[in-house]
């Protein structure tokens, strides 16, 4: 069996792999097959360009001044030893470990640890090479109907992978199929963690929407994430929804589940209508962000709210408006690029605004709705406070949409 050699990417690699993940044209399976890489690895990436990028404007420009007090001696030392480091770093990049570690000479002017240190080689490797292993026939074997049937189920992972090869006799553990898959550079084309997982160090706003009647737009907004299955890979899509008249406010779309781009969804709403007097949101990672929950401490008349956990009824005309995007537009579709779904759905959220009627608005539409103020609302019924609620609120039935005029 041959060693596994970890792969080394330039920086100019990342960056061109970062701005394509960044364009969102092409899921991140899709810009990993490209320039083979992992679609884990290419969020990564992005996510360093993203948070890096500003201090590239941060930064005085011009050279900096020289202190008059330096020895002159020790700069044209150092500049000597740079040079001399310089020469060798012009060899690195995008050459493979093996090259790199022939290299490595006693005959050099530098120490051995240096050149190692310089040319991004372990030391141990240089004083004792490693013993190459080759494959048994078993393992090759296992390796090709790895590959058989990830070709025929893309979507498989390690787990269906394993029933697969017990079901054609031969005995073999999990560890061992992702073992193997991981040499074949393979993944299950499958969403990652729910897209509603918190973080622990994040703070957890309360639930203020129970019991409350929506009578008027801009009272409560809302916002979720949801994931939309493309045939090579998955794109992310958020929005923020006006609750009194079931308008798309702002939606954007992503390649990747990071907070970027919710962040960028919200402060579009937040330019085009306003401020809402509540804001609710689930317990998500993305929406207890640091970033997310700034955007919206910028607007002290806005109180936070979160769906309390599990609780995806707290947040139901969100659900039941991703439930009309997918059945309405999306599987009807089958989009095939990132890029087929981004138009797609620009000219669906104009029709869900503008032309499609809705039952709950009295077959109005929600721009007619929120421009008039006329016609709308929405309630989540309080069942929690059932001992002091009148009998005619307990014959409402729980999650009902009502009408506020």
């Amino acid at each position: 069996m041959t060693k596994r050699t970890r792969k080394n990417f330039s920086g100019d690699f990342k960056a061109k792999v970062a701005l394509e993940a960044i364009q969102g044209v092409k899921t991140l399976n899709e810009i990993g097959q490209e320039f083979g890489v992992h679609p884990v690895q290419v969020s990564k990436w992005k996510k360093e360009l993203q948070e890096q990028a500003s201090s590239l404007f941060d930064a005085k420009r011009g050279p900096k001044p020289v202190e008059p007090t330096a020895d002159p001696e020790k700069l044209y030392t150092e500049i000597g030893r740079l040079k001399v480091e310089l020469d060798w770093l012009k060899k690195i990049r995008s050459i493979p470990m093996s090259k790199r570690r022939q290299w490595i000479s006693d005959n050099e002017p530098l120490p051995v640890a240096k050149q190692c240190a310089l040319a991004s080689v372990n030391r141990s490797t240089v004083y004792l090479p490693s013993i190459v292993l080759f494959p048994v026939a078993e393992e090759l074997l296992l390796l090709e109907l790895i590959d058989q049937e990830y070709t025929r189920h893309p979507f498989y992972g390690s787990r269906k992978i394993m029933h697969y090869l017990r079901n054609n006799g031969y005995k073999i553990n999990r560890k061992r199929v992702q073992r193997l898959m991981r040499m074949l550079g393979l993944a299950g084309m499958a969403p990652g963690p729910n897209t509603s997982k918190p973080h622990p160090e994040h703070k957890i706003y309360p639930y203020l929407l129970r019991g409350v009647d929506v009578t008027k737009p801009n009272q409560v907004w809302s916002t979720d994430i949801t994931y939309i299955r493309l045939p090579k890979g998955f794109m992310y899509l958020v929005a923020v929804i006006d609750w009194y008249s079931r308008k798309v406010l702002s939606w954007r779309l992503s390649n990747s589940m990071e907070s970027t781009f919710c962040v960028d969804c919200l402060q579009e709403a937040l330019r085009k209508y306003g401020t809402p007097e509540i804001f609710n949101t689930d317990q998500g990672s993305q929406f207890t962000s640091a970033a997310f929950i700034g955007a919206l401490t910028e607007h002290p008349s806005i109180s936070i709210s979160m769906d309390g956990r599990g609780r995806a009824l707290d947040n139901i005309f969100v659900e039941r408006f991703w439930r009309s995007v997918k059945h309405e537009d999306i599987y009807l579709k089958g989009y095939a690029t990132a890029a087929e779904l981004q138009c797609g759905l620009k000219k669906y959220f104009i029709e869900f605004n503008v032309e499609r009627s809705h039952q709950s608005l009295g077959y109005s539409t929600p721009d007619k709705v929120y421009r008039a103020a006329v016609g709308g609302g929405a309630r989540i019924v309080d069942k929690y406070s059932k001992k002091n609620k009148p009998t005619e609120e307990l014959q409402i039935k729980e999650g009902q949409r009502l009408s506020a005029a």
